[in-house]
């Protein structure tokens, strides 16, 4: 295994300079990604694969030729279906943030999923469960591109801010994340796709010590996972 791993890593290094050098992310700009400054998600997942596919290739070494050929076998495979799997991606969160006509509304790329995340004065009025008017056609314009893409699942998940009781907030963020997913469902995306869980007040993103960072907590987020 000693004696491959040199060539392993520098297949690694061939692909990461081949990605580099076909330019930065287009959509990184506002995108709140933080990973991989100067590469697409595309780029980013053949990287990853070729890694993968390059440590399986090198323990499987079919051939017994000691050579590190399995390794690079592995490497070209995994880069092919990461550079896959980041393009789509890249591809519907770009769909996503040209169709959505609401600036609140933010598309992250994590590189491995999408978040979607909805503050809550687009979707709900305050203590209510019952999505608003133009958060349902937000919702819906979700859900169609949610269709377009179907090879993923959906994990709504409900956030509150600190105000209230523990069980208030955990109850109401319940609630919340059922109310968009049944959108999200009512809109055609597959009930078996979809998960919902409220998480009440306990991952806040900001301080809920000011007005403005409360609003920001009070949020559902929307994560698309690929799921081939």
């Amino acid at each position: 295994m000693k004696t491959r791993i040199p060539l392993l890593l520098a297949s690694a290094g061939v692909f990461a300079l081949g990605a580099c050098a076909q330019g930065g992310d287009p959509y990184a700009t506002g995108a709140g990604t933080g990973t991989g400054a100067g590469m697409s998600r595309a780029q980013q997942g053949a990287l990853a694969g070729a890694v993968v596919g390059g440590i399986l290739g090198a323990t499987r070494d079919h051939d017994k030729n000691g050579q590190g050929k399995d390794a690079l076998k592995g490497a070209i495979v995994g880069a092919a279906i990461g550079g896959v799997g980041g393009a789509i991606l890249d591809q519907q969160q770009k769909a996503l943030q040209q169709s959505l006509n609401n600036p609140n509304i933010r598309v992250v790329n994590n590189g491995k999923y999408l978040t979607v995340v909805m503050p809550e004065s687009t979707l709900f009025a305050t203590d209510s469960a019952a999505v608003g008017a133009q958060g349902q056609n937000d919702l819906y314009t979700i859900a169609r591109n949610l269709n377009q893409y179907p090879n993923s699942t959906i994990q709504v998940i409900g956030h509150t801010d600190s105000t209230g009781s523990a069980a208030y907030n955990q109850d109401l963020s319940e609630r919340r994340a059922r109310s968009v997913a049944g959108i999200l469902t009512a809109g055609g995306v597959s009930s078996n796709r979809v998960s919902t869980a409220g998480r009440g007040a306990s991952n806040p993103v900001a301080s809920n010590e000011t007005a403005s960072g409360r609003a920001q907590n009070r949020r559902v987020e929307i994560l698309i996972v690929p799921t081939g």
